[in-house]
């Protein structure tokens, strides 16, 4: 018995939650492509940094045309006002749809082993990672009112009924929830992988002597292939010399043929 370790075609220790997982998966990946497709360009998030800051909970958005009429440089926009997650957000919600497509067609073919799946998850955990940061971030641009998670993700969405925004506050709420939901399954995922990737006693075994049956008949094949054969393709050997011999001996056979 010989151990040796595979990388590439690996099988998987536990495939049913893969297959089970792929339903929440794609439901997941239509909740965030509404929730961030309707956030898209700027439909409630300059809105939500001008409302925390007039309950003194953030910065002010107008600290941009500050710097543009006093010719100044612009201040670096904290992450969670930032156009950039808006873009990224719906990016990764874009990703999702493809990665989940792809890991479909994958499974059906057979082509979807640990080593692909530990590259997918751990990227992907990386990028909703990144996305929940930038959601619940904080924005210490304003000295006087520092902020360590954003208004709408600590606290209530009564606050925002005097500026008529409950509705995108809750919408905000889920989209964030999602999100966190998202990047619990792919790391769950990502589990899985690298528990398969683990070396195993069961899955890194070779017997040896299928390795020695299988060489064994390789060199009896070659062996058959470098024989010469006879017009009818059966392999000449002295036994179907003698045999060609007595049929020329017996001239009654040709004729009962």
């Amino acid at each position: 018995m010989a151990r040796t370790y595979k990388i590439l075609h690996r099988p998987w220790r536990l495939k049913w939650p893969m297959y089970w997982g792929m339903l929440p998966e794609l439901l997941l990946t239509i909740a965030v492509l509404v929730l961030f497709g309707l956030q898209q360009p700027d439909v409630w998030r300059t809105r939500f940094w001008r409302i925390g800051h007039e309950l003194k909970l953030n910065s002010s958005p107008t600290v941009i045309l500050y710097a543009y009429a006093n010719h100044r440089p612009l201040p670096e926009i904290p992450f969670v006002w930032s156009q950039m997650l808006t873009n990224f957000n719906v990016a990764i919600s874009i990703i999702s749809l493809f990665v989940l497509l792809g890991k479909m067609i994958a499974t059906i073919m057979k082509v979807y082993y640990p080593i692909l799946g530990l590259f997918v998850n751990f990227c992907l955990t990386g990028l909703y990672a990144a996305s929940v940061y930038g959601q619940a971030g904080p924005d210490y641009l304003d000295s006087r009112y520092p902020s360590s998670v954003a208004w709408y993700i600590r606290l209530s969405c009564d606050v925002a009924k005097p500026f008529g925004a409950v509705k995108n506050c809750m919408m905000s709420k889920a989209a964030f929830a999602v999100t966190v939901i998202f990047m619990a399954l792919y790391l769950f995922y990502l589990g899985l992988a690298v528990w398969a990737m683990l070396p195993n006693k069961e899955l890194d075994v070779v017997d040896s002597d299928d390795e020695e049956n299988g060489s064994t008949g390789l060199g009896k094949e070659r062996e058959w292939e470098m024989q010469p054969t006879t017009p009818r393709g059966v392999p000449f050997t002295p036994r179907t010399q003698a045999f060609h011999t007595l049929d020329r001996k017996l001239p009654l056979r040709s004729n009962y043929a």
